[in-house]
């Protein structure tokens, strides 16, 4: 504990934690509150949103023999915290049902417990299903300083944040479980000045780091103080403990720190993806990873994206070629795998390929060759993806962007056979830009590559254009009605060619089947296909 009794310093505990491991969870967090109160002379620790279950916990918080764990961990912590006080975030069994709550610990007690007012019941969140909210604030002291408590969506909305400083506060914590989808940075500085203008006090904002099945959590816990300045910022997508001091007066002053850049666009969904799969494969226990490497670009970019997380020596490439296959894919696979220093196979799949033709002879025979011999060749890569990963316990990474989920350009049982679709909610054209930083950082992407038209290559001089409008067109149309949620009507009027919105209206709407069946993928937007965009599969709506 810092002995001037002239500041406080308090340290945001910007952790990944494992949903479900509430005793994997207590040790990390006691561990962080010594090394807080040791190494960085700490007073306060303040650790995200639902810290001791991880979030979201979703339906194991209808779970009793879960919920009944919570307690004697809190407890554990009660009596292992000391010499520093913590807030942790937990879910807390009350008379009235269970809450999103914060308690305050230190000196071998539970000083105050906060229940969060405002649940989120929107977008990737449905906390009312779980919970039931709080109504009234909690100001608890630290060191003399009177420190109002918020949970994540309290300072979201007007409210609770002016109910702490009614109540007395000095000092504003909002503990966090916040979501990166592109743009969260720029908004959260906003809300977070939005709420300092309401009730006039310095907020600690801390926020969760690490991935979540599709969710990933990116960190850049902040300080804002009283004018609305932001004076302290941690790293995006780095776990840590970041201290702040404050000057104490009349009034609690924030001591400028540190304030971590804000990534460019294409930087922030680069290593969002990458800290996406790193948590899925090791939270689940996978050896590493197999993908099949075709010399396109989506594969060429999730390769990198699997390197990047997990090394080299934990990822394979198999090269999957077809009579259809051009050398030139051939060539820039086998130069994507040495770039990035990975084992790679070639298994050519003419022999399946034609095997399969064989047996359904008798079925197929006197009719003309359509996307049933197309998607033939996509079953049989996925056949042999699946043998590997069977055998090594690595798991298969699809490749497949948003343009091509949305439209359905993909085949089930084939290149959607997988576990985890690193780039699900990546549009194609971020797919070039994606490529473009990642070689920024190290050309290992071949330009040819970037350049070429894309093509599945399943029958001769295929291109996407054939069955697709231009991606540059695709996406635009994309983003109006996925993303916006806007009719075809209004985008007709906005410029876009009838025939071709209603077209793609038509294909993302029938495909939702296909959707429903693919692998889990990182949400970087906020409209992913999954648990942000829940669409029927049955139904006669059709604009």
């Amino acid at each position: 504990m810092c002995a001037d009794v002239t500041s406080l310093r308090v340290v945001m505990a910007q952790l990944d934690f494992l949903v479900g491991d509430i005793s994997g969870n207590a040790d990390k967090i006691l561990a962080a509150a010594a090394e807080a109160r040791d190494r960085l002379h700490a007073d306060l620790i303040v650790f995200p949103e639902l810290t001791l279950t991880g979030y979201p916990p979703e339906d194991l918080l209808l779970r009793p023999g879960f919920v009944g764990q919570v307690e004697p961990a809190v407890q554990r912590l009660r009596a292992g915290i000391q010499g520093i006080t913590a807030v942790v975030g937990y879910p807390a069994a009350t008379p009235e049902g269970l809450r999103n709550s914060a308690a305050v610990i230190g000196a071998g007690a539970i000083q105050a417990i906060y229940h969060k007012h405002l649940l989120p019941n929107y977008s990737v969140f449905d906390e009312k299903r779980y919970f039931v909210p709080g109504a009234t604030p909690t100001v608890t002291t630290v060191k003399g300083v009177r420190i109002g408590l918020t949970i994540c969506e309290d300072v979201w909305q007007p409210g609770p944040a002016s109910q702490a400083a009614a109540a007395g506060a000095q000092l504003l914590l909002n503990l966090n479980a916040s979501p990166f989808h592109v743009g969260k940075g720029d908004l959260r500085l906003e809300i977070l000045r939005r709420r300092v203008a309401e009730c006039g006090l310095p907020i600690v904002y801390v926020n969760l780091v690490g991935g979540q099945d599709e969710l990933v959590f990116d960190g850049h816990s902040q300080v804002v103080n009283a004018r609305g300045e932001l004076v302290r910022r941690a790293p995006f997508c780095i776990e840590g403990l970041y201290p702040i001091d404050f000057t104490l007066g009349t009034v609690v002053e924030p001591v400028a720190g540190e304030i971590a850049e804000e990534p460019g666009a294409e930087e922030a969904i680069y290593r969002a993806l990458v800290l996406g799969v790193r948590d899925y494969v090791n939270k689940n226990g996978f050896s590493g990873a197999v993908l099949g490497l075709s010399g396109g670009i989506d594969s060429a970019l999730t390769l990198a994206i699997a390197v990047d997380a997990l090394g080299a020596e934990r990822v394979e490439a198999v090269l999957m070629p077809s009579r259809y296959t051009a050398d030139m894919s051939n060539s820039d696979a086998e130069q994507e795998a040495r770039a990035l220093g990975v084992k790679h196979h070639v298994m050519a799949i003419e022999p399946v390929f034609q095997a399969f033709l064989d047996i359904l002879q008798p079925v197929l025979a006197g009719l003309p060759p359509d996307v049933t011999e197309e998607n033939l060749q996509a079953r049989c890569r996925g056949v042999l993806l699946m043998a590997i990963s069977n055998k090594t316990g690595k798991i298969v990474l699809t490749t497949g962007n948003k343009s091509e989920t949305a439209v359905g350009y993909s085949t089930l049982y084939g290149d959607m056979a997988g576990g985890f679709a690193p780039i699900k909610d990546v549009l194609k054209m971020m797919v070039y830009r994606l490529a473009a930083y990642r070689n920024s950082l190290g050309p290992v992407i071949p330009q040819r590559v970037i350049d070429r038209p894309p093509s599945a290559e399943l029958r001769p001089d295929q291109t996407d254009q054939d069955s697709l409008p231009p991606y540059e067109v695709l996406d635009a149309i994309l983003n109006g009605y996925v993303e916006e949620e806007r009719s075809v009507e209004d985008l007709i009027a906005a410029g876009f060619d009838r025939a071709t919105v209603e077209r793609v209206a038509r294909l993302v709407i029938v495909n939702e089947y296909k959707r429903r069946q693919a692998a889990p993928g990182v949400r970087i937007t906020p409209r992913a296909f999954g648990r942000d965009r829940r669409y029927p599969i049955t139904s006669g709506f059709r604009r």
